[in-house]
């Protein structure tokens, strides 16, 4: 359970140029030693083909489970600026990138504001978010509906799970 004023949240996690799995680890690291911020779980790192725009390299994904004291839009902004210190640059949509976090859960809330929406608007349509989701929360619901369901009917081809457990962002 969380603690007084705090949240569980989820960060979904991916990129495909550079050295994605260092930089999600160095990004993990960063965000824990935030302190509002505490990752307590992570998922296995996954292999994952591209979506959205194809015509580029598979990508590396994972889910992060998060106790937090900061505000949807607070946690929000420091996954932004933790993008900016790896020097993530944002080109085209859906395109190649060294590091994309997205704020994918926070509590039960459902938030709607100018660049952020909670539940993250498409991960209902991303296998490569829900299966590292599921992979650390299975009972989790969302919208009534239990994590694993919202699997049902998307194409998990091509999902390849590369570690044992969650433990890669720490080494």
């Amino acid at each position: 359970m969380p603690g007084l004023g705090e949240e569980v949240a989820y960060l979904g996690l991916g990129g495909n140029i550079g050295d994605p799995r260092s930089a999600m680890a160095k990004v993990l690291r960063a965000i824990d030693a935030d302190r509002m911020t505490d990752i307590t779980n992570v998922s296995s790192l996954y292999s994952t083909p591209p979506w959205g725009k194809l015509d580029q390299p598979p990508f590396l994904n994972a889910v992060a489970e998060v106790r937090t004291q900061r505000s949807p839009k607070a946690l929000l902004d420091l996954c932004l600026d933790t993008e900016i210190q790896l020097k993530r640059v944002r080109g085209e949509r859906f395109g190649p990138r060294l590091i994309d976090i997205d704020v994918l859960l926070y509590g039960t809330r459902s938030v709607k504001e100018l660049g952020l929406e909670i539940p993250h608007p498409r991960m209902f349509l991303r296998a490569f978010v829900l299966v590292p989701l599921a992979e650390i929360a299975p009972d989790l619901t969302i919208r009534n509906v239990r994590v694993a369901s919202h699997l049902t009917g998307l194409d998990a081809s091509g999902i390849e799970k590369l570690t044992g457990d969650g433990s890669w962002w720490k080494e």
